[in-house]
């Protein structure tokens, strides 16, 4: 493994102190500069920030997110609040405006078979919450790429980006395939336990859902792992030669570097703008 950079991390952009600085994250600016797209900085193990939003958020509140420099994308919810198809396009063009990408929590885990179709409306990401199966990762995985990487339907003038890159079938699926960011949640002991079978190919991160995870702890009291901290551990440690990274949803900015030192790399927040 690498040594530690002077920024802190340990040369694949993992962090190695809890310290949290502009220099060991850097700006969105500099990340476009560097012609580095948000699936392949997520990869390269970097720490990112996704801003925790509402479909409500206006323009000026999306705008004055993104200008903060404290976020590399919008995350947005469709399994606990109220959605629908026309609303989530509504919203995309919102982000497209200020530049942003959009990671979409569909409504329910039997609805990985939906993934493309949802794509289809201008997200850049989608989670799959409450995952316990391969089957189920296999399926989202499936349709979240065009072929031949995965069986994703051609179609939609609403995707991401389709009207910059174009609407040529090859290029721009190559181009898809190389972009977009499956997340797939863990939220039960099972989940946890079985994180490596869910980490496969074309798997970006694998999630936390510490609400419903405690759920599921609780209900197996004599289970080794006896928080949502134990479970993060043991997860980072599975996933150590794996390219899925760690997400956690930390939600205020000073109990992330707790989770850094951990080995989390990708952390969702709420802005307090």
């Amino acid at each position: 493994m690498p040594g530690p950079c002077k920024d802190g991390s340990d040369g694949t952009g993992r962090s190695t102190v809890s310290l949290y600085t502009s220099a060991c994250r850097p700006s969105r600016q500099e990340q476009q500069m560097a012609g580095r797209n948000l699936k392949q900085r997520i990869g390269a193990g970097e720490q990112i920030i996704g801003a925790n939003v509402g479909m409500t958020h206006t323009l000026d509140q999306l705008k004055k997110v993104v200008e903060s420099g404290q976020f590399d994308f919008l995350w947005v919810d469709g399994q606990h609040s109220a959605f629908s198809e026309e609303r989530l396009v509504a919203f995309c063009d919102k982000a497209d405006t200020v530049d942003a990408d959009v990671v979409f929590r569909i409504k329910h885990t039997y609805h990985s078979y939906l993934v493309g179709n949802l794509l289809d409306l201008g997200p850049a990401g989608i989670e799959v919450p409450q995952v316990e199966t391969e089957g189920t990762v296999e399926e989202a995985v499936d349709f979240f790429y065009y072929p031949q990487q995965g069986m994703r339907s051609w179609g939609g003038g609403a995707r991401r980006k389709v009207s910059e890159v174009g609407d040529d079938r090859l290029q721009y699926a190559a181009w898809w395939n190389n972009y977009g960011v499956l997340m797939i949640q863990l939220e039960s002991i099972p989940a946890v336990t079985g994180a490596r079978t869910l980490a496969i190919a074309g798997v970006d991160c694998l999630s936390f859902g510490p609400n419903d995870l405690m759920y599921s702890i609780e209900a197996h009291p004599h289970h080794p792992f006896r928080d949502v901290d134990d479970c993060v551990r043991h997860v980072v440690d599975q996933l150590e030669d794996s390219e899925t990274m760690v997400c956690f949803r930390n939600h205020a900015r000073e109990d992330r570097g707790k989770y850094v030192d951990m080995g989390v790399t990708v952390f969702l927040e709420s802005p307090d703008l």
